[in-house]
């Protein structure tokens, strides 16, 4: 990795849409010699002055919570190993929850911090990291520079853009399907104009197709 990727893209493994967008800046980094600093933003932390019980519907404590546990030993992972296992690691899991199938597992056994899920993966050694509290603050104060970058009330997928010396911070984009090759490559260069303009505040539509989930791995 260089001192500064060329791009910083923050992840919560539980998000379908980043898990999308994620797997086109990967196919964009392949084709163009891309450094990517896979980071940190958890959407249980950007969440946690909501109430849960009134503003999601059933089931998103577990996986908001699920998420952040992975987080937990995503961020021990990278204190111990270094960040160049961070792209492998959200591969791993974004690839069971969105694709293999295996996100009831996690949520099912989330308060324990699904031991068994850690161990099947080869990471039984940081399973005590995911109910351990003290990686909050590493998390915390990641996702609170990556909303310093684009201001408040967005989600994930955040990305930032770095190039000389200048970065360019926007959420999303939010897309419903992996595109690649040279569809990959127009789409980033577009992204890349619009990003880098700047008077652009925003750029949105509510309109989308369900994510294509089962063919976003290579």
């Amino acid at each position: 990795m260089t001192e500064q990727a060329d791009v910083e893209f923050y992840w919560d493994p539980v998000c379908p849409w980043a898990w999308i967008t994620s797997r086109w800046v990967a196919e964009v980094a392949k084709l163009r010699s891309l450094d990517v600093d896979w980071r940190f933003i958890s959407l249980r932390l950007l969440n946690k002055d909501k109430n849960y019980e009134t503003d999601f519907a059933e089931g998103y404590i577990a996986g908001h919570g699920s998420g952040l546990k992975l987080l937990r030993v995503a961020a021990a992972v990278r204190e111990a190993e270094g960040r160049g296992r961070m792209g492998e690691l959200y591969t791993q899991f974004g690839g069971d929850i969105h694709v293999h199938r295996r996100r009831k597992e996690l949520t099912d056994h989330w308060e324990a911090g699904f031991p068994d899920y850690l161990a099947s993966v080869g990471l039984a050694e940081y399973a005590a990291a995911a109910n351990d509290e003290q990686w909050d603050a590493v998390l915390q104060a990641e996702t609170d520079e990556a909303l310093s970058r684009t201001g408040k009330d967005v989600g994930t997928p955040i990305i930032s853009f770095n190039q000389g010396g200048s970065s360019y911070s926007f959420f999303g984009p939010v897309i419903s399907r992996v595109p690649r090759g040279d569809e990959a490559l127009r789409l980033w260069d577009a992204v890349w104009e619009i990003a880098t303009f700047p008077g652009l505040a925003e750029l949105k539509r509510s309109l989308r197709e369900p994510p294509q989930l089962a063919d976003s791995l290579d």
